[in-house]
């Protein structure tokens, strides 16, 4: 899952400090003593409106106690009064900007891609920022002489929008790792972030960088292909980031449900050639994965309307009520689903189109009550 920024067009970039079509490296003195002994790092950050978060950002990458060797800030199509302030903060840090049209976090992170040589990559989020040890930890968990190495990853910290830690770590609380098959990677959120991940590049180049049709769940997708492609992965248990939660980020917004829906449609599309195999992967784990998330967003935007977010989401009630029609009809297409379900799905829907409040009360009633006896939507374990 990631935090991105709004996505139309555009993927032409215009440096607003270099001219040439490479960012420039890190300057001499941010070169770690060591530099030649190792492979060499570079970190991108996609900005697009963040001007409150990336001064804390970028002091977290010039901070690093191993430094990168290309450092670089890509403008996804700001508003003229966020990237002035943008330029002003980094020109004070003498880190390169490169400007380009809104297109969304992937193609701003794949535009900066193209325009480093280093080795290796480090992402970092504009609201989120690196531990003093991220790059140097990432680079030890690099195996030597791997042919087939795609990424290494650690666990992060969460903190709130202002950096003050709430939990020392996130992924290991969430998900199971390292992962091992494809049940490991659909069956829930990967909690695989960029952010606390260093990834070859011959890796990334291989799959094509993120796929830039998404506006969240690009993070899921990537790591996905790149397990498909039979590249390696290396957890190590240790935060190498801080995660600020920012409800003004893509993971609290409209744009995060449309492009779960995208997700949704490829993982289908990815297994249809083997019916078999789909029925499994779709009735068993996509299913239970996105159903009730896709009825919680529909249902809270006619429940609930109590905090900013919330209220924004209200907006979209009606596109929201037909993205779980929309998912209905994607699992009686792609899946036999169990009996139960199919009368969960058919009530749900008849609950939601009521658009009344009174009668989600007893929708919710009624799910307390299938929850508690364990009738609700099951994973199986393959």
């Amino acid at each position: 899952m990631s935090k991105a920024p709004d996505a139309k067009t555009g993927t032409k970039a215009v440096s607003a400090r270099k001219p040439s079509g490479r960012a420039a490296p890190a300057k001499a003195q941010t070169r770690s003593a060591k530099a030649e002994d190792r492979k060499s790092v570079a970190v991108i950050i996609p900005f697009y409106n963040g001007a409150r978060y990336i001064e804390r950002a970028i002091r977290s990458v010039l901070a690093q106690t191993v430094k990168a060797d290309e450092f670089l800030i890509v403008d996804d199509g700001s508003s003229e009064e966020e990237s002035s302030r943008l330029q002003a903060i980094a020109a004070r840090y003498d880190v390169s900007v490169h400007h380009k049209e809104n297109g969304g976090q992937g193609s701003a992170r794949n535009l900066g891609v193209s325009l480093t040589q280093a080795a290796f990559i480090c992402f970092l989020d504009q609201d989120d920022f690196f531990l003093k040890n991220h790059i140097e930890l990432l680079l030890g968990h690099i195996p030597k002489n791997d042919p087939h190495f795609g990424w290494a990853y650690g666990d992060l910290m969460e903190a709130d929008e202002d950096g003050h830690i709430i939990a020392t770590s996130i992924v290991t609380r969430h998900s199971k790792h390292p992962k091992y098959s494809i049940e490991d990677l659909i069956e829930r959120d990967m909690h695989i972030l960029p952010s606390a991940s260093i990834i070859g590049r011959e890796a990334f180049e291989a799959v094509g960088g993120f796929d830039q049709q998404f506006m969240g769940y690009e993070d899921d997708d990537l790591f996905l292909r790149l397990f498909r492609a039979g590249f390696t992965s290396h957890f190590f248990p240790q935060a190498v980031t801080v995660w600020c939660i920012n409800k003004n980020s893509t993971s609290y917004s409209i744009r995060m449900s449309r492009s779960r829906m995208l997700y949704i449609h490829k993982l289908c599309r990815l297994f249809a050639s083997d019916p078999e195999r789909r029925a499994i992967y779709v009735r068993d784990l996509l299913f239970p994965r996105f159903s009730n998330l896709i009825a919680g967003e529909a249902f809270k935007s006619i429940y609930f309307a109590r905090y900013e977010h919330e209220i924004r989401m209200a907006q979209h009630r009606d596109e929201l009520i037909g993205m779980f029609d929309e998912f209905v009809g994607i699992m009686f297409s792609h899946t036999r689903l169990r009996i139960g379900d199919r009368v969960r799905l058919r009530l749900l829907q008849l609950c939601l189109h009521s658009k009344s409040r009174n009668v989600l009360v007893l929708l919710y009633t009624i799910a307390r009550v299938m929850h508690r006896f364990g009738l609700g939507a099951t994973r199986r374990k393959l």
